[in-house]
């Protein structure tokens, strides 16, 4: 567990986690910040959450790192519980997520993203390629993973992309 801002840590999620980071995404849900997940979903990506969590344990922010290629993840699913934002619980949830990708291995971190002077501070540059090569690109093609699908710039997830910039950040 890390130390965020006072009265608020940052740890992995757990499973009884789950419903309150459900929670936060359903009030986006009609926005199209975040790309829609059953709840079975986020059972299944568990193990790829962090959550910040106020005094009393209650997630008050998660994000996700799901990683996509040998040396290259995606930073996805930020929510912060509206009445907490300007804390920088944001902030150090990219820091953990950041620092796991670098325990990890990974050398690249990608977000799709709305928020891109947030993703900035943090080092995130926007690019109009997909940075990898052909033989890579054919790889991750074959993922039914819409995130990889949208990193790799493909037409059938054009409508999730509308508006978002592509960031990468090199670790």
């Amino acid at each position: 567990m890390t130390t965020a801002s006072p009265q608020i840590s940052i740890r992995r999620a757990t499973t009884a986690d789950v419903r309150r980071i459900h929670a936060m995404r359903e009030e986006l849900s009609d926005t199209n910040v975040l790309l829609t997940l059953e709840m079975v979903d986020l059972f299944e990506r568990v193990p790829e959450f962090m959550v910040a969590v106020d005094a009393n344990d209650r997630v008050v922010g998660a994000g996700a790192l799901h990683v996509m290629w040998q040396d290259l993840a995606e930073i996805r699913s930020m929510i912060v519980d509206p009445a907490e934002r300007g804390r920088g619980i944001g902030h150090d949830l990219v820091d953990a997520l950041l620092a796991e990708a670098k325990a990890l291995g990974v050398e690249r971190v990608f977000c799709l993203t709305f928020e891109t002077d947030f993703f900035s501070r943090h080092g995130f540059e926007a690019i109009s390629d997909v940075p990898v090569d052909e033989a890579t690109f054919e790889a991750m093609a074959r993922s039914h993973d819409d995130g990889v699908a949208e990193f790799l710039d493909l037409a059938r997830v054009k409508a999730n992309t509308l508006g978002n910039t592509r960031m990468l950040k090199r670790l």
